[in-house]
């Protein structure tokens, strides 16, 4: 059995040294912290909630703090489209993949919904006959449309089905 000398104040000293940190020891350049979130989640009502719920909490440790427009409106753009991935785009046993991402510029976020299912492929959206009608279900691309800056899917890169993202830009006038 082998011990370690332990000093006056009953702690063992570092095997090395430590330099004290100094400003001499900062690198000229830090990078930028990484903005993106991804993750993948059940194609379920309830992976669609933890989803959105993630995402939200996600903008404001970003500092895109609840309550403000842009976050509700980030949030609501990914609740639709996590909600469309859960309702169109499930395929048994299969999940669905969101990934959020801040540009570095702090001008745009975008959301991505990839999901597993080819045949049912997003449409541009209408105003529907009888807008002001009861109907609650078939507006959650006229939203995203509405509230994105730019929207549009693409099939998938590594096996079948589709992403459809959109990115929601910040007021000229937002200073980071």
């Amino acid at each position: 059995m082998t011990t370690k000398p332990v000093n006056s104040s009953g702690t063992t000293p570092p095997a090395t040294p430590c330099a004290p940190l100094s400003a001499t020891h900062v690198p000229a350049l830090i990078a930028p912290p990484d903005r993106t979130f991804e993750m993948c989640f059940t194609s379920t009502p309830r992976g669609a909630r933890l989803a959105r719920r993630l995402a939200a909490v996600r903008l404001d440790a970003w500092g895109i703090p609840y309550g403000s427009d842009a976050h509700d409106a980030t949030v609501l753009i990914v609740a639709e489209l996590v909600a469309n991935a859960v309702r169109h785009g499930h395929v048994p046993g299969r999940d669905f993949h969101l990934r959020l991402r801040a540009a570095s510029d702090g001008r745009t976020v975008r959301a991505e919904v990839t999901d597993a299912r080819t045949e049912r492929l997003p449409r541009r959206p209408a105003l529907p006959e009888g807008a002001a009608g009861a109907e609650e279900a078939g507006r959650g691309l006229l939203l995203v449309a509405h509230l994105a800056a730019r929207w549009d899917w693409h099939p998938r890169r590594d096996g079948p089905g589709k992403t459809v993202w959109a990115e929601y830009a910040f007021p000229a006038r937002r200073q980071r």
